[in-house]
């Protein structure tokens, strides 16, 4: 992804959690008029702003903000902040819990039993930002592993938020879409204490995926974080024409 933007502003939800931690030093080199890191965790968001440090990979101006992103009045707090000390927001990356079922519109995927509030929250908090650019903005939602196995949820509840966003988005040049890494995603597998045994059996990790991709759905190898961070990349790219749209990285497991 080149930049076409000057000096775009970019913010990461969950930023220390998942798939977010994918692209993190891209999208911050990527990130000239700066990078706002939210999670509710603030040791580990200080951690995350060290390291992009460490790396030379973070822009000017980095702001790191803990607070519960299912709390959507601090959401209007955070983007009041935005606003004040940033007055723009080109690209948002945000993290998606599990979900409970839709109701109408946008507006009305709420209540605090909603797996999916963290990310309806940040939508709505940053699509009024990215409506003041001429360029619009563009919107990557990061779907949990979990929000995907949660029967009644899945990627039909995310992918109809996801259509509402986009068709709201629309008029104002503001494309939404999703990745959704699942069952083949590599990091997923790798926390569970039985991948752990056949690593042991087969000699290294790699040689476990690949016994597990011909246990199931034929696959070429299972995704590693580093190719979810590529596909958020590309997504956020103004060359893509994709919008409400939900990428599926799950080895072929979902029926």
């Amino acid at each position: 992804m080149e930049n076409t933007r000057l000096n775009p502003v970019t913010l990461i939800t969950g930023a220390t959690t998942g798939m977010s931690t994918a692209c993190l030093r891209d999208l911050a080199r990527r990130s000239q008029g700066g990078l706002i890191l939210v999670d509710l965790d603030e040791a580990a968001l200080c951690a995350a702003a060290d390291d992009l440090e460490m790396h030379n990979a973070a822009p000017e101006r980095v702001s790191t903000l803990a607070f519960d992103v299912t709390d959507k009045d601090r959401w209007g707090d955070a983007a009041s902040f935005i606003e004040t000390q940033y007055g723009r927001l080109d690209w948002a990356v945000v993290y998606a819990g599990k979900a409970r079922a839709p109701e109408t519109g946008l507006v009305d995927f709420r209540g605090k039993t909603s797996a999916l509030d963290s990310a309806v929250h940040s939508l709505r908090a940053a699509m009024p930002l990215m409506r003041k650019n001429q360029q619009g903005g563009v919107i990557v939602v990061n779907a949990s592993a979990e929000a995907k196995a949660e029967p009644g949820a899945g990627k039909g509840l995310l992918g109809q938020m996801l259509r509402v966003a986009a068709k709201e988005g629309a008029q104002d040049n503001i494309r939404v879409n999703a990745v959704a890494p699942g069952a083949g995603n590599a990091s997923t597998w790798a926390k569970t204490p039985w991948f752990n045994d056949l690593v042991r059996e087969t000699g290294n990790a790699e040689r476990a995926f690949a016994k597990i991709a011909k246990m199931s759905a034929p696959m070429a190898r299972y995704a590693h974080a580093d190719d979810i961070g590529r596909l958020i990349v590309m997504l956020l790219s103004d060359d893509s024409p994709m919008t409400g749209a939900t990428l599926v990285v799950d080895g072929g497991q979902t029926q």
